[in-house]
């Protein structure tokens, strides 16, 4: 698919604030939730999560517009084993007219940064088949002797 980012503009990427995340959010809600909100209760706990640094939403925009491309969730927890935090790549989103034109490596170089400043010993992503080999491109590996496993509640 042909990218619709203009030749020659720059992708930027920053961390959202708190009082920011909705334009963000709409790029997960259109491509995980077929264009339905999130319940206010969740958009209010997320909020809460990027206020106290355990998630950061990093949004990507062609500048000089400013127009959206790009999103990703990053979580930040602590791993006993590895003694030290360790991210995990949430979700990860460039919109179909904006892929090829850099969003998503400059998305995974901010997430890098991020982590490298906050003391991240790994980052770790859960993907579908299809987007692994971006994520491989770009020296993710796939995880030997791991499966994940899963158990949904009703709320």
């Amino acid at each position: 698919m042909p990218s619709n980012v203009e030749p020659g503009r720059r992708i930027e990427v920053r961390p959202v604030a708190p009082d920011e995340l909705a334009e963000p959010l709409s790029l997960l809600e259109e491509f995980l939730r077929d264009g339905v909100p999130v319940p206010p209760p969740f958009a209010g706990q997320l909020a809460r999560a990027v206020e106290t640094g355990d998630v950061e939403v990093l949004a990507a925009r062609t500048e000089p517009d400013g127009r959206p491309v790009g999103v990703a969730v990053l979580a930040f927890r602590p791993s006993v084993s590895a003694g030290a935090p360790f991210a995990s790549i949430e979700d990860l989103y460039v919109r179909p007219d904006a892929r090829g034109c850099g969003a998503g490596r400059t998305l995974l170089e901010a997430v890098e940064e991020r982590c490298w400043a906050r003391g991240v010993s790994y980052v770790e992503v859960q993907t579908e088949d299809e987007a692994a080999p971006f994520y491989e491109a770009l020296g993710y590996e796939l995880e030997p002797y791991v499966r994940v496993l899963s158990r949904s509640y009703s709320l």
